[in-house]
């Protein structure tokens, strides 16, 4: 019986677009002046520092603004990177710049599910931070009451059986209580491994039956009380 759902957001809950076309560009944009005009802060100084440790060498300011905007170009899970990114996207929800993007079908059963007494959970390889700023500012209002709690790459790569095993341990829920949805195959492989349910979220295609993880391509296509196959 499944007694929690650990959701991805990308293209789970939400449009790989929107962080594709609205967040990462934003980010990209504005990284520059705002560690220039920031780095004393008490919240930036530690996130610079990882910067520098994850280099192997001590970088200045202009140097570590070169090396979060490569790495932004090459699109890597940097957890420093991902970190300040979330610094710099909470500017852009407080002035209205734009809008958590959460598909209705994920908010509607989200909702449900919450009222049906399930705990649910983010993990995302977007900071935690980020993760709570984009379900608190959607067209649906505030939606981050119904999350029991978030997780990050401070736990682990998401396509590490270990991360999932820390998740579940952290939890104190048996892993096959627990069901991972995602539209990564080596991310559900990953939690399958570890003993989770999984479900493959396919928005852009249709289901394949005879894929390693039941696909749907919508929410509304999930119900957690049946570990066998979707609605």
């Amino acid at each position: 019986m499944i007694k929690a759902i650990v959701t991805d957001i990308e293209g789970t809950t939400s449009s790989i677009l929107f962080v594709k076309d609205v967040l990462f560009p934003y980010a990209r944009a504005n990284i520059a002046a705002y560690v220039r005009s920031h780095a004393d802060d008490a919240d930036l100084k530690p996130l610079l520092k990882e910067v520098c440790a994850e280099v192997g060498s001590e970088l200045s300011t202009e140097q570590i603004i070169n090396q979060l905007i490569q790495w932004i170009d090459e699109d890597k899970k940097v957890t420093p990177l991902k970190s300040l990114q979330g610094l710099i996207w909470e500017a852009g929800y407080r002035q209205g710049d734009f809008k958590g993007h959460v598909y209705p079908d994920a908010a509607a059963n989200l909702n449900a599910w919450k009222a049906e007494g399930l705990e649910l959970y983010i993990y995302s390889s977007g900071s935690v931070y980020a993760q709570k700023l984009l379900f608190a500012h959607t067209e649906y209002g505030d939606l981050t009451p119904l999350f029991s709690g978030y997780f990050d790459t401070h736990i682990g790569g998401k396509k590490e059986q270990h991360s999932y095993d820390a998740i579940a341990t952290q939890l104190a829920i048996p892993a096959n209580q627990l069901l991972f949805l995602s539209d990564i195959k080596e991310e559900l492989d990953a939690a399958k491994a570890a003993g989770f349910e999984t479900i493959w979220l396919t928005r852009d295609s249709a289901p394949d039956p005879q894929a390693a993880h039941r696909q749907v391509s919508s929410f509304d296509q999930i119900n957690p009380g049946d570990n066998t196959a979707p609605l």
